[in-house]
């Protein structure tokens, strides 16, 4: 007989409104991530704002609008921060409305665990099933560490989020629940946000070719990685994997074809594994109650010794620059938060450690300013710019000039490989730079 929990639900149910009275000044809340975003709770939160003082608010990866963050612009009653920045909260740090959080996502857990506070949680969560359990979704990565620590747990139903299968921590009980909100919800509309371009394929043309059959595959945000997931859809490789932070519509494109099967990983075999989703309604259709996926926490998916114990594990990201040394800046242009250090890291580490295993850093050669003059996106040092990945980490470099492996390489070693891949037009001025820092032989070729 399954325990009858309706007595308990309309006991701890109460309207959003309700449910945010709960919240005192100087508190600290979270949002979580994603689609974990408590829209409902964060609109009745913004209407609280003259009762209010410097309510501190962490989330990660949130579309827009965050009405406590729109409605005070003065941050005298809401202040806002992100340790990973979407498309949305990286123009509230333009505005000066968010405040970056530098995090390495294999360590969130661990955060949250041992140093930060957690007054309040406000998290959607999919409806509740008849055995008591919300279900964290699509934000399974990060939401349970978060509601552990917290003093008060309020979860919003949204009857547009999937309820997905995980390894552990992909859901939470009622009873550890304080209040519970419910109301109207927009469907989710994330299709399709990156068009992919011809560098994009050329970049992915450079990779494919050391991909193998039953490779396992992590594919980082950006239009880059949708273009590889199209080209491998297409090719002769199969039996491939997923262990992936974020899942995306590239992973639906490739079990499509037939090429994402999870039959030769080490672990989680027969399983595809992510931590956070963002994509279409056709990619949370896929998600659903699939017993081919597993949802973990990020200190799983993300934890360099997990990632090692899978052969042919392949890490694939994106950056913003790299310099003559090596160095990689993926989350900064100069001090302008962008994104944020995420994964990357863990990956590069995890899939280095991997048998077989291979980590790709890519990026287009050059990048237009508001002005459309182009500049090179290989630099000699950077000087303020935030660096991601250290050079001692950094396996291959990708552009759409070529791929190079930069392990066990010496500076100058480094600094014509670098070199060979940027673009032609700024090749002599790097030139003349790595002789002025004295990593560039005589003997190479010009």
């Amino acid at each position: 007989m399954v325990d009858d929990f309706s007595k308990e639900y309309a006991e701890k149910l109460r309207t959003p409104e309700e449910a945010v009275n709960v919240i005192r000044s100087g508190q600290w809340v979270d949002y979580t991530s994603t689609l974990g975003k408590p829209v409902l709770l964060d609109r009745a939160l913004a209407k609280r704002k003259d009762e209010l003082r410097d309510v501190k608010i962490r989330g990660n990866l949130i579309d827009g609008p965050i009405e406590t963050v729109e409605c005070d612009p003065d941050q005298e009653h809401f202040i806002y921060h992100s340790w990973h920045c979407s498309a949305y909260e990286r123009k509230l740090c333009d505005r000066g409305l968010c405040y970056y959080i530098p995090m390495v996502f294999s360590n969130n857990a661990a955060y949250y665990e041992y140093f930060l506070t957690v007054n309040v949680v406000m998290v959607s969560v999919s409806p509740m099933d008849r055995h008591g359990y919300f279900n964290f979704s699509v934000n399974t990565g990060v939401a349970a560490p978060i509601t552990r620590m917290a003093d008060i747990v309020i979860v919003e139903v949204n009857e547009h989020m999937p309820k997905v299968h995980g390894g552990y921590d992909e859901c939470i009980h009622i009873s550890n629940v304080d209040y519970i909100v419910e109301g109207h919800h927009d469907p989710f509309n994330y299709g399709d946000r990156e068009h992919t371009t011809e560098v994009d394929r050329k970049i992915a043309g450079h990779i494919l070719p050391y991909l193998v059959d039953g490779a396992t595959l992590q594919l980082g945000v950006g239009s880059m990685p949708n273009a590889l997931g199209k080209l491998i859809a297409k090719s002769d490789l199969h039996d491939l994997g997923m262990h992936t932070e974020l899942c995306s519509d590239a992973f639906l494109s490739l079990y499509k074809a037939g090429k994402l099967t999870n039959t030769r990983k080490n672990i989680d075999k027969g399983k595809g594994v992510f931590g956070c989703a963002i994509g279409s309604a056709d990619l949370f259709d896929w998600l659903e109650d699939n017993h081919g996926i597993a949802a973990y926490p990020l200190e799983y998916v993300n934890r360099p010794s997990i990632i090692a114990q899978i052969d042919n594990m392949v890490s694939i990201n994106s950056c913003v620059a790299v310099d003559l040394y090596g160095q990689v800046a993926a989350e900064s242009s100069g001090s302008r938060q962008i994104s944020g250090t995420g994964g990357q890291l863990d990956f590069l580490v995890g899939a280095s450690a991997s048998k077989g295993g291979k980590a790709f850093i890519c990026m287009s050669s050059t990048y237009n300013d508001k002005d459309g003059v182009p500049h090179s996106r290989v630099v000699p040092l950077f000087n303020g710019d935030i660096i991601t990945s250290p050079r001692s980490q950094v396996y291959f470099i990708v552009t759409e000039y070529g791929i190079i492996n930069l392990e066990g390489r010496s500076t100058w070693e480094r600094a014509e490989a670098i070199i060979s891949i940027a673009h032609p037009d700024f090749r002599d001025e790097l030139i003349k730079e790595a002789e002025k820092m004295k990593i560039w032989r005589k003997s190479n070729k010009r």
